[in-house]
């Protein structure tokens, strides 16, 4: 087992308040590689959120505690099981419906809206409120946020699984997120063989 000494991105978090765009950008872009990962061996994740993910003592990511994936969701084969972190789960489990790896995108929508903007973009009182508000509300934006943000984090936080960011039946699915505008000054060959340097590097 490897030994992760970078702290988890809540840790970093609540010590910065929020990451800059940059910094934010590196960390969905390694999650996104990651992710892709899973979804092509037909694994859905369903557990995405700060705490799972690490950082090495190099500063790069590590998506951690497998223990809520399902396996062999491929095509129409879905799956149906309510389980998650409240906070991030997407509204199609919420709801009871089945569903596939469009629930991770989700998540990494309010992950990445977590990064950016130092909050949750869902909020209640108690369980219930905030299923209610993950189902129903629209999350605020604030205006710091740039263009390219704000448009990856609308398209991930669509409430229909059928067009959300990665979920489009295009055949190249998670590379609409690839391609997004957000990611324009990502690498990804150099990312995938982890040459990029990391924006922070944990002391």
């Amino acid at each position: 087992m490897e030994y992760l000494n970078g702290g988890d991105l809540m840790f970093h978090i609540q010590a910065s308040g929020r990451f800059t765009e940059d910094r934010a950008r590196f960390y969905a872009a390694e999650i996104v590689s990651g992710l892709k990962f899973l979804h092509r061996k037909g694994i859905v994740y369903r557990d995405l959120k700060l705490d799972n993910v690490l950082l090495d003592y190099d500063g790069h990511v590590r998506i951690a505690d497998f223990g809520m994936c399902k396996l062999e969701i491929y095509l129409d084969r879905l799956a149906d099981s309510f389980c998650g972190t409240p906070d991030y789960m997407a509204p199609e489990i919420i709801k009871g419906q089945k569903y596939n790896q469009a629930v991770d995108w989700w998540s990494f929508g309010v992950l990445v809206y977590e990064m950016l903007v130092g909050q949750s973009p869902f909020s209640g009182c108690d369980e219930d409120e905030l299923f209610w508000s993950i189902c129903n509300e629209i999350p605020w934006f604030p205006h710091f946020l740039s263009k390219e943000s704000l448009k990856l984090l609308q398209s991930l936080l669509e409430k229909d699984a059928g067009i959300r960011l990665g979920c489009l039946n295009t055949g190249e699915e998670e590379n609409d997120i690839k391609y997004h505008p957000f990611f324009d000054r990502i690498d990804w060959k150099a990312l995938e063989r982890r040459q990029l340097e990391p924006p922070f590097k944990p002391q």
